[in-house]
């Protein structure tokens, strides 16, 4: 508190607890890519699956986890909270981003709608787990090489 200029009395005033501020912590930062779909939309910058996949499994990403992405680096400890509220809204946002980025993957196959979110889902997961990996190991050479081979094969599957 005291580094963020804040009594106990001033948090209390914002969140009723500890796992309160967590929670809205962690549903802000997982609606970045909403956030970045909606911005796209009034004109900013495209958001396409290429440029998700790229931001995502980008060098500077893996360089800085306090301000990426929460699953990564947080799902062994949310898997392991017992608030309620906290894993209500992180499993809605991961829903919400599931269903984002199906909507971001073009269907020219006719396998239909089941594959596409089939395709979201398996792209998220290997999102997290690749970023996980590419931050665990202490090569840079393979961290990089763990980023790029992963970025190519999503974009081959969604394509």
């Amino acid at each position: 508190m005291k580094e963020a200029g804040l009594t106990v009395g001033g948090f209390y005033k914002h969140f009723k607890s500890r796992d309160a501020l967590v929670a809205e912590a962690l549903g802000s930062a997982l609606g970045t890519w909403k956030r970045q779909a909606d911005a796209a939309a009034l004109g900013g910058p495209p958001f396409t699956y290429e440029a998700l996949v790229d931001d995502y499994l980008s060098e500077e990403h893996r360089d800085d986890p306090g301000t990426g992405c929460p699953v990564s680096a947080l799902a062994g400890d949310i898997a392991r909270s017992s608030d309620k509220r906290t894993r209500y809204l992180v499993t809605r946002r991961i829903r919400d981003n599931i269903e984002l980025v199906a909507t971001l993957i073009r269907d020219t196959n006719e396998r239909g709608k089941s594959s596409v979110r089939s395709r979201a889902v398996l792209t998220y997961c290997v999102l997290v787990g690749a970023i996980s990996m590419a931050r665990a190991v202490s090569d840079d050479q393979l961290s990089r090489e763990i980023l790029k081979t992963v970025a190519q094969a999503l974009k081959n599957l969604a394509a």
